[in-house]
């Protein structure tokens, strides 16, 4: 059933939060950063960054990185609602729109942002098909000169509705695990070819490190270097959003790193 009155909205927003607060409260939380200085908690961090995963897992960061300098990109729909009071309840700015609807609107606003904040996007919502990465995450990161990270994220044997994400429910006093990517360089002012070749790589990338956090989560196996995560906000991320950061390493040179083939070389000139 449609929920439509905003006191009914405002109601299960706040119950959904505080249950989201103490359900992953209870996780064990480890990553494996390709660089940590990505991570807008860290020390060294600097710029502004767009970190893109699966919409079947905007619980883990939803959860872990709050109150850090990041607006969400969020669709239109009402099915969205409650889902944005959460997000700013748990310390996220918001920008609604999609592909679908108010899309070229919500890629305005999150350049303006970009300017001053870090951004994250579903690249496979509101709508799927599942871990079908959109291009407007890579355009915004061409445009904009930003750059991408890509996060995947996996929990021990979750839960899944039956929605078009299949989205993932872990479970309490679980392993959640995420293996993330270096900042990558999205080269300006693509042609249409190249474009598709940067997003056809961040999306096999972002499948890869879906499928490695996936099996992490399901092992009892330690990494090395792995680092264990706890949820905090970030003091800095305001003010080292607006240092100039590193450029950040080629797509082809981060897959490499994950033993993945390069896509196909095209032309990377601009468009006539």
């Amino acid at each position: 059933m449609k929920l439509e009155s905003p006191l009914a909205i405002g109601g299960l927003s706040l119950v959904s939060t505080a249950c989201i607060r103490q359900w992953m409260g209870t996780l064990d939380y480890r990553v494996d950063f390709g660089d940590p200085t990505v991570d807008p908690v860290h020390p060294d961090y600097r710029g502004s960054k767009i970190y893109v995963f699966w919409h079947e897992n905007i619980l883990l960061p939803l959860y872990l990185r709050g109150h850090s300098n990041i607006a969400m990109l969020l669709s239109r729909h009402h099915d969205a609602d409650i889902l944005a009071r959460v997000a700013v309840m748990m310390g996220f700015g918001i920008v609604r729109g999609s592909t679908f609807k108010g899309g070229s609107v919500a890629l305005r606003e999150l350049a303006g942002r970009a300017e001053r904040e870090n951004l994250t996007i579903t690249p496979d919502g509101p709508r799927g098909p599942r871990r079908q990465l959109a291009p407007g995450c890579i355009f915004l990161a061409s445009t904009m000169q930003i750059p991408i990270v890509a996060m995947g994220f996996g929990y021990e044997r979750p839960w899944r509705l039956t929605t078009w994400d299949r989205f993932a429910i872990p479970r309490p006093w679980s392993r959640a695990r995420s293996v993330v990517s270096r900042a990558i360089h999205v080269p300006a002012d693509l042609s249409r070819d190249a474009l598709e070749r940067q997003r056809a790589g961040v999306e096999r990338l972002l499948v890869h490190l879906s499928d490695d956090a996936e099996a992490w989560a399901g092992s009892r196996l330690s990494r090395s270097g792995e680092t264990i995560i706890r949820k905090e906000p970030s003091r800095h991320a305001k003010r080292s959003a607006l240092v100039p950061g590193p450029t950040g390493v080629s797509l082809d040179d981060e897959l490499t790193r994950f033993g993945l083939a390069v896509c196909e070389r095209q032309s990377d000139r601009p468009a006539a």
